[in-house]
């Protein structure tokens, strides 16, 4: 039997039997038993931990851990800590997530986005609302930076409000990710690998070669040397694997890395656009640019023109990903084509096929990417 300080009444493992704390008696409706017998609690790890032993070790309330598990309301950062501490040492798991997740069904998906600006989000939004409204599940959106949102606070998506969530790159922390994965909670990931530890299934498009191949073309096709490097967020694997590919390029063809063509563009036209003003006024050389992405492409096409640089007479500039926009630009950019909205199509996929029985499996999902020439290079269309 497991027995609990405080008050109140609880059940024995075995069914039908109570016991009344308050006044440390006992009975058994199926006659199992006329007395029991109290010893001290002393639980270890591998005994079953509940949330009042939670409570207890951490000395708050039971609505406070409940509070906490459930992300309902906020908790302080002491708070939290203590709570976490306790959780790992007795590695507890909640059981009432674990029964959610075989008995609640919300028919709702989550999708976690770290925002919904710029082209880019619009093929990969169609590509899940696509998969999910088939099967018949709603989608649930939320957008959140981990820089602003606290650990104590609630998770805007998860076992309280879904039945599974798709992640988007860097929209969560890896805590939140290990806790989804310790509750055995649907996820499936995009545009990310999971943190060390977690097996999670991943969708994403091939990066590194395609960038490769694309400054090679730069280099090869239309002769330029100078070539800057747009940054993409430093969190997000996507950027780190295109820049990857830019150096990997340089490297075969024997020219330097040159920490003064690299700025930061973020996937952001703003903050491209500030990024080559920067370098513009600075006087740095360059004949070509890698912009990232189209995004940050339409930044460095307007740069371009307020400093009466022709493209791609004086300059080529290429991007990543060929968003709709693309073939309109002035002049048509040259870009990496990545199937975003399929992208989206078969990361849902994967989470429903979670939701309906079927176990995960985890692994990364790489979709093919291929180069589309227009006259931003310097090409003819």
């Amino acid at each position: 039997m497991r027995v609990l300080q405080g008050r109140g009444i609880i059940e024995n493992i075995r069914a039908n039997q109570v016991v009344d704390i308050q006044n440390f008696s006992c009975y058994d409706v199926t006659g199992y038993s006329n007395r029991l017998h109290f010893f001290p609690m002393t639980k270890t790890k591998s005994e079953a931990f509940t949330i009042r032993d939670v409570a207890r070790e951490a000395g708050v309330s039971v609505a406070t851990v409940s509070r906490f598990i459930n992300r309902t309301a906020p908790v302080s950062a002491e708070t939290a800590a203590r709570l976490r501490q306790v959780m790992e040492a007795f590695k507890y798991v909640p059981q009432a997530m674990a029964r959610n997740l075989a008995t609640h069904k919300t028919h709702t998906v989550g999708l976690l986005l770290v925002d919904i600006q710029g082209d880019f989000f619009a093929p990969l939004l169609n590509g899940i609302e696509a998969a999910t409204s088939e099967a018949g599940y709603d989608l649930l959106i939320s957008c959140s930076r981990p820089s602003v949102h606290h650990e104590h606070s609630p998770d805007p998506l998860g076992p309280h409000n879904s039945d599974g969530v798709l992640v988007f790159a860097d929209s969560i922390e890896d805590r939140v990710l290990k806790e989804f994965y310790a509750s055995n909670f649907p996820t499936v990931l995009i545009h990310r690998t999971p943190p060390a530890g977690v097996e999670f299934p991943c969708v994403t498009v091939e990066n590194k070669a395609a960038s490769r191949k694309i400054v090679e073309h730069l280099i090869e096709a239309h002769g330029r040397r100078r070539i800057v490097l747009l940054r993409g967020p430093r969190q997000q694997e996507d950027a780190a694997w295109r820049e990857a590919g830019y150096r990997q390029a340089l490297d075969e063809h024997g020219l330097p890395f040159d920490p003064q063509l690299i700025a930061t563009g973020e996937f952001d036209r703003a903050i491209a656009r500030a990024s080559m003003q920067a370098l513009i006024r600075a006087g740095i050389q360059f004949d070509a640019v890698f912009s990232g992405d189209d995004e940050a492409a339409v930044g460095v096409l307007a740069a371009l023109a307020e400093a009466n640089l022709s493209v791609p007479e004086d300059v080529s500039v290429v991007g990543f990903d060929d968003q709709r926009m693309s073939p309109y630009l002035t002049p048509p950019l040259t870009t990496v084509r990545a199937p975003t909205e399929e992208v989206g199509r078969e990361a849902a996929r994967q989470l429903l096929q979670i939701l309906g029985g079927n176990p995960a499996v985890p692994s990364t999902k790489l979709l093919p990417t291929e180069i589309i020439f227009r006259r931003s290079c310097g090409c003819k269309d």
